[in-house]
């Protein structure tokens, strides 16, 4: 099928990912910050609390004893009391004790590529998480604990944790059988994606990259050697590859959505004032493996081969 004509608005976004990452990440901040200030403000909408969390998340289907991986924007929640720490403990109350609750905790808020290019030391306790609030709230919560990974650590509490980021460290690539995300499949369990779209989340349509003979070239051809700082203070290094940000910016996931609905792996739910997608992490990597095999659908061309 045709490509699609891109808009004006992804244009900018792209020519702003490349050239300008710094103020594009201040032009979100601003974004989430006025919409923010305009609900508190005109007072649209009940606030949403923890009680009002936990019951819209027993809507979508989020049970105790679930494994989910959440990605968040606070603010497409509308104003929630006690901010980034009561989506956490929402989540962590409807999974319940048995759960395990997972979050992207990345040190970095531009493609991996950019960040490792300046050489930075990741430290697994001390980096803040720059993938939003309540991933930074997620990180300071007690007992939960970090991959080792210099570009895609995740901050995993309950009772799965530890296997799920055991095996991070020293994978050539971020997103392997070794990794959290392709775990997270294994154990049958659940994305949440609350008010972002696929393309900005869900770090689990990378897995179909390092499962096949993928036949993109999304890896950047330079292997970094990455400095880290373990959780007693002692440097290391590891070498990593990272996505090509000129195929990055050729992602169209959410052109997927109606593959994923139709195969009943992904239903479009809502937590608090957030339009939300619940997607089954097993089911998202059969359809994406058939789906590749099959004709060649991947986010990078959601329409087929493209030869």
């Amino acid at each position: 099928m045709p490509r699609e004509n891109t808009s004006v608005r992804d244009k900018l976004y792209n020519f702003l990912v490349r050239n300008a990452p710094g103020l594009l990440n201040q032009l979100r901040k601003w974004k989430r910050g006025r919409k923010r200030r305009r609900i508190i403000t005109e007072g649209t909408g009940d606030p949403a609390t923890q009680e009002s969390l936990l019951d819209d998340l027993r809507q979508a289907g989020i049970a105790e004893g679930d494994l989910v991986i959440a990605h968040t924007i606070l603010s497409a929640m509308g104003y929630v009391e006690g901010g980034a720490g009561t989506v956490v403990q929402a989540l962590l109350q409807a999974i319940g004790d048995e759960g395990t609750l997972v979050m992207p905790c990345f040190a970095h808020d531009t493609f991996s590529k950019y960040y490792l290019d300046k050489d930075p030391v990741f430290d697994v306790t001390q980096s803040p998480s720059r993938a939003g609030s309540v991933t930074e709230a997620m990180r300071l919560m007690p007992g939960a604990v970090r991959s080792f990974h210099p570009t895609d650590a995740v901050c995993a509490l309950g009772p799965l944790a530890g296997w799920l980021v055991a095996d991070h460290f020293g994978q050539i690539t971020p997103y392997n059988r070794q990794s959290p995300y392709f775990r997270v499949g294994e154990k049958q369990g659940k994305i949440l994606c609350i008010g972002v779209p696929l393309l900005t989340s869900c770090t689990n349509l990378h897995t179909l990259e390092d499962a096949v003979e993928f036949r993109y070239p999304v890896y950047h051809p330079d292997v970094y050697e990455a400095r880290m700082r373990d959780e007693n203070g002692v440097e290391r290094r590891m070498k990593t590859r990272v996505h090509d940000p000129a195929w990055s910016m050729k992602r169209r996931p959410d052109d997927l959505v109606p593959l994923f609905e139709k195969e009943g792996i992904l239903r479009k739910v809502r937590i608090a004032r957030a339009d939300t997608y619940l997607i089954d992490a097993a089911g998202l990597f059969r359809v994406m493996v058939k789906a590749y095999n099959d004709d060649g659908i991947t986010m990078y061309t959601p329409f087929g081969r493209e030869d």
